[in-house]
């Protein structure tokens, strides 16, 4: 249970690094000049490990009432 609430926080930390990734970006295009390619690319990492936290966080309920199901019948 504790592995669950890790990535839980984590989860939110990690869309909290996303968030200012995409501030970044936005103050970068609104300076009129063009941003290194680096500061497009800022806010990637965050986005794939939210995109992995997400999914498993979005299948967990599912998976553990299956589980328990399973259980039940046994």
């Amino acid at each position: 249970m504790k592995w669950n609430l890790w990535l839980r926080q984590a989860h939110r930390w990690i869309s909290i690094a996303f968030t200012l990734g995409v501030i970044i970006n936005t103050i970068a295009a609104m300076r009129g000049q063009e941003p290194p390619v680096w500061v497009y690319f800022l806010a990637s990492g965050p986005l794939i490990l939210l995109l992995i936290t997400g999914l498993y966080l979005f299948a967990l309920p599912y998976v553990t009432r299956r589980r328990a199901h399973g259980k039940a019948n046994a």
